[in-house]
């Protein structure tokens, strides 16, 4: 398994282009896994199950058609994205247990840096709540599969400007908020954040961990709009 740290803010189209390939080459046999982290410019991307009506003021930022699953959302300098390159059939090959492992691994690296994440039945992501008990997103999923390998992967909103999300309806759910961990009172920096992911993802991925071992009830239900099934593409 390689991490990959982008130093620079990466350009989306590009960004999808080359890990598109990645996922290629893997497929036949040339291309390890790989994990890439990275920040994007200020964007908007719309996935699979997007609608335009969800853009509130379509000419404030660049907008993408992307195909992974989920609606829209930001992206920008501040938010921590991880693209997970790996193969499911080297592990188990169930999309939900897939998105499980996901919520996880951001529920155990928030916990690291001082912050309690939880899942919500029928809302993917990692919720918050704040002193007045409302409920926050600080993390968002978003994946595709081709023939059980993985590509696109999770946003953490580490200190980007959250003003952006004002612009747009995020994933669909215009009953709750969008935080940060600077929001939540965390000054981590993202070398910190990077540090706690690979650790965490090496913990779960690598060593068989699964979030099965606890009460099923824990987590959330995988709407198809999450997850864009390309397994039996050709």
């Amino acid at each position: 398994m390689i991490f990959r740290k982008l130093l620079h803010v990466a350009d989306y189209p590009e960004t999808v282009m080359r890990m598109e390939t990645h996922v290629d080459h893997m497929l036949t046999g040339f291309a390890s896994e790989e994990v890439w982290l990275l920040e994007h410019p200020n964007i908007y991307t719309l996935g699979t199950s997007a609608k335009d009506s969800d853009v509130l003021s379509p000419d404030l930022l660049p907008l993408y058609r992307t195909g992974r699953g989920g609606q829209v959302t930001y992206h920008g300098t501040g938010q921590r994205i991880a693209y997970v390159m790996i193969d499911l059939s080297q592990r188990k090959q169930d999309l939900r247990w897939y998105v499980q492992m996901l919520e996880e691994w951001l529920i155990i690296t928030l916990k690291d840096l001082g912050i309690k994440g939880e899942r919500r039945r029928e809302r993917v992501g990692i919720w918050v709540s704040d002193e007045k008990g409302k409920e926050q997103k600080v993390a968002a999923i978003g994946v595709r599969v081709k023939k059980w390998i993985t590509f696109h992967g999770i946003s953490l909103n580490v200190n980007p400007d959250l003003s952006y999300y004002q612009n747009i309806i995020p994933c669909g759910l215009s009953d709750y908020g969008v935080t940060s961990l600077h929001d939540r009172g965390v000054q981590a920096n993202l070398h910190a954040v990077d540090d706690a992911l690979e650790k965490n993802f090496r913990l779960l991925f690598d060593h068989g961990y699964s979030p099965t071992n606890s009460s099923p009830t824990q987590f959330a239900s995988v709407q198809s709009a999450w997850v864009h099934d390309h397994s039996e593409e050709s």
